[in-house]
């Protein structure tokens, strides 16, 4: 697990290609980054729609807390996932996302 921080923007990035276990790491120092906005970046795993649900408690939470997460993710049918998650294809798709949200927030919507 990789973790990058720019400004109010946590990068989260599995190293290992095991959805599960990174999963299971994230949500044990979830409290680490629930301040800031979360970019969870699987674009070098192969996963599966159901693999992206397991994230959406995660997602409730900071959305609750009025930050964003964002998942990165390659090589999916984007219309079959939740519309309770967000799902991009790229990192800069992620962080133009995670954008778009805080002035949204701040205009408050």
């Amino acid at each position: 697990m990789k973790v990058d921080q720019k400004g109010h923007t946590v990068t989260i990035k599995d190293t290992q290609g095991d959805v599960n276990a990174f999963l299971e790491k994230v949500t044990q120092q979830f409290k680490t980054f629930e301040k800031h906005n979360i970019i969870i970046d699987l674009s070098s795993d192969k996963v599966s729609e159901n693999d992206l649900k397991l994230f959406l408690p995660l997602s409730k939470v900071q959305k609750k807390a009025k930050k964003s997460f964002v998942i990165v993710a390659t090589d999916l049918d984007f219309n079959a996932i939740s519309d309770k998650l967000v799902v991009v294809p790229s990192l800069l798709e992620a962080h133009d996302i995670i954008e778009m949200e805080e002035i949204e927030r701040d205009l408050g919507f």
